[in-house]
């Protein structure tokens, strides 16, 4: 019990500030970024705004909690659903520094081919959820529907401004995504805490192995960066590159929280595409290369080494006592007015 406990705070530890940094950035798009604009760019089923918001997000360093709220926030500006799974599989699978960190310790292909298969992986998803899914209702009612306490004509006569983009991302919009992100961060600690990494090096490479990293990297919480020395650990227990690329994949790309609010934001048909193309091209991409690596004789090889937080703990820990103040309602509501009148 103490060892989960722990667990679930270190999981905190590390999703806090790139959550809290998550919501700062969702508050900026809706005070800088016109509904009209996403509309226009992200609105339009189709492979054009698909691809866009896999560009938009692939480079953004955002882990699959901090994600959300961004990823909401276009939606409820405009976005179609296939747009916005696009960037929600896009960003927390692959980053800059991700990309940086994946160099030094799985070597130039590992460097390369992960954010080529990210944001593959975000157009399939993107489109299948777009194809799956019967037309989506205009922006204008998503937004009153959401955000009832604006009304349409308002929103449209002038842009929000940033202290009021604050007041929404921390407000109802933190207040959605709470029990997802709690069920979501309990289970990944229970993941970690039960299935410790010598039993996934166990399995070394083919289908099943894929399968299997599949289904333990799905429901649980790891960003693209501390995937990384978990994924050099596997290589120098012997797992196949291909494997790991799809525990690489897996994992950032979803979680119970993330699962959850697709599901009740974009529905039934949008998680069904969405799981299902997450799972389809990293195992794709695991079998192709390992294939690539027989044929062509390419060597990877893995640099041991620990993941460390780029931030010190108690900014850390700050982010973590903040989100934990706001979400005790009474003291949210507190600060929010507070923010309201200053």
């Amino acid at each position: 019990m103490a060892e989960l406990l722990y667990n679930l705070y270190r999981l905190s530890l590390d999703a806090a500030p790139l959550l809290a940094l998550g919501l700062l950035l969702a508050a900026v798009m809706r005070a800088w970024l016109p509904s009209h604009f996403l509309e226009r760019q992200l609105g339009k089923p189709g492979p054009g705004s698909v691809i866009k918001a896999a560009l938009f997000g692939a480079p953004m360093p955002l882990c699959s909690c901090g994600v959300l709220p961004v990823a909401l926030s276009l939606r409820r500006a405009g976005a179609s659903k296939g747009s916005t799974v696009s960037f929600l599989v896009a960003t927390p699978e692959t980053g800059v520094d991700s990309i940086a960190l994946s160099y030094g310790l799985l070597g130039p292909v590992m460097a390369v081919t992960r954010p080529v298969v990210a944001i593959i992986n975000a157009i399939v998803a993107g489109l299948l959820t777009g194809w799956a899914d019967a037309p989506r209702q205009p922006a204008t009612e998503a937004t009153k529907r959401c955000c009832a306490s604006k009304t349409s004509a308002e929103n449209d006569s002038r842009r929000p401004t940033l202290r009021e983009g604050l007041h929404f991302t921390f407000g109802r919009l933190y207040e959605d995504m709470l029990p997802w992100l709690t069920v979501g961060l309990v289970f990944a600690a229970v993941v970690q805490t039960f299935v410790p990494e010598q039993w996934l090096a166990q399995w070394g490479q083919g289908p099943l192995a894929m399968v299997i990293m599949i289904l333990i990297g799905i429901p649980m919480y790891i960003c693209a960066s501390a995937s990384t020395p978990i994924a050099a650990g596997l290589l120098l227990a012997g797992v196949s590159p291909g494997t790991v690329l799809v525990f690489m994949m897996a994992g950032p790309a979803s979680n119970i929280a993330a699962v959850g609010l697709v599901y009740r934001e974009l529905g039934r048909r949008a998680v069904t595409a969405y799981l299902a193309s997450v799972a389809a091209v990293s195992i794709a991409a695991g079998l192709s290369l390992d294939a690539l690596i027989d044929t062509f004789g390419w060597t990877i090889r893995a640099s041991g080494g620990h993941q460390h937080s780029l931030l010190p703990e108690w900014l850390a820990a700050s982010a973590l006592l903040g989100l934990i103040l706001l979400a005790i309602k009474p003291l949210r509501r507190r600060g929010l007015s507070y923010l309201a009148s200053s």
